[in-house]
């Protein structure tokens, strides 16, 4: 038979080898649950990504059209309509116009 004194190591090392499963098992839990985290939040940022790719899609639309009626609206034939309507200018007659000569 073993003396009492043989069974405590044996105990000891039970109890360490249940301490360390314990703590990989610990161990193992909080990286599942970090991992999952990590995912979720990756799909999120992603989910966000894309939201914010199709509102930059949208704003270069917007300001293509944007460009195209600010150059309809800045037309010679369309300021010159606008300088004859509103400010009721007109071509000078011939003897109205005058012809400077630079300096010789």
């Amino acid at each position: 038979m073993k003396r009492a004194s043989e069974r405590r190591p044996i105990r000891n090392v039970q109890l360490a080898e249940l301490g360390a499963v314990l703590l990989l098992a610990a161990a193992v839990t909080a990286s599942g649950i970090w991992v999952t985290d990590a995912k979720h939040r990756s799909r999120q940022l992603f989910v966000e990504l894309e939201q914010l790719n199709r509102e930059q899609d949208q704003l270069q639309i917007d300001w293509g059209r944007l460009q195209i009626e600010q150059s309809t609206w800045a037309t010679h034939p369309r300021i010159e309509a606008l300088a004859r309507e509103r400010l009721h200018l007109t071509n000078p007659s011939d003897e109205q116009l005058v012809v400077v000569e630079p300096p010789k």
